[in-house]
């Protein structure tokens, strides 16, 4: 049995030809076009209102304070992401496997990453700011509806970047194309539950495992 390593290791990487410093990086690219550049605006306009507002899912990335970074989906009916105003925004944290691992980071840095989607659009929606979990009645009270589970917490986000991200990857990955799913091979989720288990778990313990009784 393997534990799982924390450590963050030495700055040598296990690569080669790394690039390591900015101009290193520009020199393999060539500049974004004028209007690429313009895209990103600092507000939530009305027509990006109405993308969030129609988004059934969204994922969510955050780091905590030594920069490890984790990236969540979170999803509902659309409009389960709330617009306050052109900088801010309210997400629900319904409680799920209360591993908490995003919500951990906000707590000590408050930088996150959303990346809005749209079953059927190849185009996604992009906001980088800040957020912070909170438990302000007003703002819980948004989220509660009769039948359906109330947050424990909103995460608030405080706007700084927003634009409209090209269709290119789900292009690419023909992700909404039904006829490329057909024979997807693949390991289930409970094969992958169980390998993962494996590297913390003795045998006995794993789902399943132990001798027969």
């Amino acid at each position: 049995m393997s534990a799982v390593s924390t450590d963050m290791g030495t700055d040598v990487a296990p690569f080669r030809d790394t690039i390591t410093d900015l101009e290193g990086l520009q020199a393999l690219y060539r500049q974004p076009g004028k209007l690429v550049a313009a895209k990103k605006t600092d507000r939530i306009a009305e027509a990006t209102a109405a993308f969030i507002g129609a988004s059934p899912m969204l994922f969510l990335a955050t780091a905590d304070s030594d920069a490890r970074v984790t990236v969540s989906p979170k999803g509902g009916k659309p409009g389960f992401v709330h617009v306050l105003d052109e900088r801010h925004l309210a997400i629900p944290d319904i409680p799920g496997n209360n591993l908490i691992d995003g919500l951990r980071n906000l707590v000590t840095n408050p930088r996150i990453g959303l990346l809005f989607i749209l079953p059927g659009r190849d185009e996604t929606l992009r906001i980088n700011g800040r957020a912070w979990p909170t438990t302000d009645p007003e703002l819980i009270a948004r989220f509660t509806v009769e039948g359906e589970r109330t947050p424990k917490l909103v995460i608030g986000i405080e706007v700084e970047t927003v634009f409209i991200h090209c269709s290119q990857s789900f292009e690419k990955g023909h992700v909404w194309h039904s006829d490329t799913w057909e024979g997807l091979v693949a390991p289930s989720a409970m094969e992958l539950f169980r390998c993962h288990l494996a590297d913390n778990l003795s045998a006995d313990e794993l789902p399943g495992g132990g001798a027969s009784g």
